[in-house]
């Protein structure tokens, strides 16, 4: 931890570099609105927070804490991390969006940290991510996904059209256009 905790003060530690002995599951939850919880109660120090998410590697569909001695599994219930605002400059090809996370982290969408909208197959309801490091994302939080929409435009992908995003340069489809309703 001490290593992670110098190496905050210089940017993120390099966890993809450590690969140590993994050494058990600890009771610790991220959960689907950003709060992370240990033993079952919530982890109320946001610097804590900051501090483990410093440390946060994802390994396929598994999420650990690592130092360059010890891994340790945790649960993550859907991302790691939540988009909690997003600031829009420029328009059409030349927009930017740049997002804030609840731990800190700011990313502008682009080639490198790509937008994806998933859909829930029994609701239709979508949910909205940023790639934040690592293959580790940010679900994009409702109020910033709003105003992502107001800002979307038409654009052809593969021959059809949708409704989507540009930013660095890269559009990002959400939703055909056919599926939208008429206004």
């Amino acid at each position: 931890m001490e290593a992670a905790k110098s190496a905050g003060a210089r940017g993120l530690p390099p966890v993809h570099l450590w690969n140590p002995p993994f050494c058990g599951d600890i009771d610790m939850e991220i959960r689907r609105d950003g709060t992370w919880f240990y033993l079952g109660t919530p982890i109320g120090r946001a610097p804590l927070v900051r501090l483990f998410s410093t440390i946060l590697k994802r390994e396929g569909d598994a999420y650990f804490l690592v130092t360059p001695v010890e891994k340790v599994g945790i649960r993550v219930e859907d991302a790691p991390f939540v988009a909690v605002d997003a600031e829009i400059s420029g328009e059409g090809e030349a927009a930017a969006i740049r997002f804030e996370t609840n731990v800190g982290d700011s990313v502008t969408a682009g080639p490198e940290h790509a937008i994806r909208v998933t859909r829930d197959p029994a609701t239709d309801e979508p949910s909205p991510y940023v790639m934040v490091r690592a293959g580790l994302e940010a679900l994009i939080d409702r109020k910033t996904f709003y105003r992502l929409v107001e800002a979307g435009v038409h654009a052809p992908v593969e021959g059809e059209s949708w409704f989507g995003l540009w930013s660095g340069g890269v559009f990002f489809p959400i939703l055909p256009s056919s599926e939208l309703p008429e206004t």
